[in-house]
């Protein structure tokens, strides 16, 4: 049996990108064990794919901010002793940065497989690989990931996308049918009005529908509150770990979001999808999976609500 190492750590919707590589490296090397360094927020995740056999939780996020306190070197070495504790066959770096994957994989034992110089927006991560990979720029992030891991296993992808999380297992039981929207975002240029998510909800609640607002953090929370408090039933769930996230999600009758990472868990899911685009280019990183997607707006264009509500229609025909 040999051992594979993948090394996406972050953010969410490259944790999700990543995916559809890993079912198919699975199926393509069903011998072989594969283990996951991921940003500990996304464990969870990434634990719910059942092509996982072991991940290698990393908190590079926190250990920025906490670098002078002794008991993150500690948790430091507990990393490194646990990267360092297995030999792979084949290591395969699908984030291509210098500091944030590249030094992760020189620290792995095994051959480091990684883009080649003209292939990232890092070349100096280059450096970093024993084997260089070609993969050309203007493909989709999930295109990418399961070309060069195709390059690195010695295979060439096919087939459909399939990212490996069973919306049918992880959908929690509702009494009731609900719709999530995902306002929040951590750039402010992806944005969709405040005023314009409000008049949204008016509308899906005159329809029957509950509509639930999740967030991810102290700011992305009151702008949740706030749109709940302009409707009449809207829920503000409290803040969920991303496997019970992964259910919410699962369980809705459709999703309508910006551009952020859990817009690409829904997609992942095959949930019924609007995807609002309003600071982003949506052929690049845009939302992909088997369920119905539409997409609205583009970068420097603000969709109206009547847009969102048209292709709501379309995805739910």
């Amino acid at each position: 049996m040999s051992d594979i190492l993948f090394i996406k750590t972050s953010s969410l919707g490259d944790v999700i990108h990543q995916m559809p590589a890993l079912t198919e490296a699975r199926r393509r090397r069903a011998d072989s064990r594969f283990s996951w360094v991921v940003e500990e927020a996304f464990a969870p995740l990434v634990r719910l794919h059942p092509g996982v056999d072991h991940v290698v939780e990393i908190a590079q996020r926190r250990w920025r901010s906490t670098a002078l306190m002794p008991s993150t070197w500690t948790e430091v070495g507990r990393f490194v002793r646990a990267l360092r504790g297995r030999d792979y066959d084949e290591i395969v770096d699908t984030q291509g940065l210098f500091f944030k994957s590249g030094m992760i994989a020189r620290l792995a034992p095994g051959r480091r497989h990684g883009y080649d110089a003209d292939s990232i927006r890092d070349p100096a991560a280059s450096w970093c690989y024993d084997v260089r990979h070609n993969v050309g720029r203007d493909l989709h992030a999930i295109a990418r990931n399961r070309l060069l891991t195709g390059l690195a296993l010695g295979y060439a992808p096919e087939g459909a996308i399939d990212f490996g999380l069973d919306r049918g297992k992880l959908a929690a039981p509702a009494a009731n049918s609900y719709g999530v929207l995902l306002h929040a975002t951590a750039r402010p240029e992806k944005e969709w009005p405040e005023a314009s998510w409000i008049a949204l909800g008016r509308q899906l609640e005159g329809r029957g529908t509950t509509v639930v607002l999740p967030w991810g953090s102290a700011t992305e929370h009151a702008r949740s509150d706030r749109i709940a408090a302009a409707l009449t039933g809207a829920q503000v769930p409290q803040k969920q770990p991303l496997d019970r996230m992964a259910q919410l999600i699962a369980g809705a009758s459709f999703v309508i979001g910006v551009d952020t990472g859990l817009l690409h868990l829904a997609a992942a899911l095959g949930v019924p999808l609007v995807a609002i685009f309003v600071g982003s280019v949506p052929g690049l990183t845009g939302p992909m999976g088997q369920g119905p997607i539409a997409v609205v707006g583009g970068k420097g264009q603000v969709p109206e609500v009547a847009d969102v509500l048209a292709a709501l229609a379309r995805v739910q025909a």
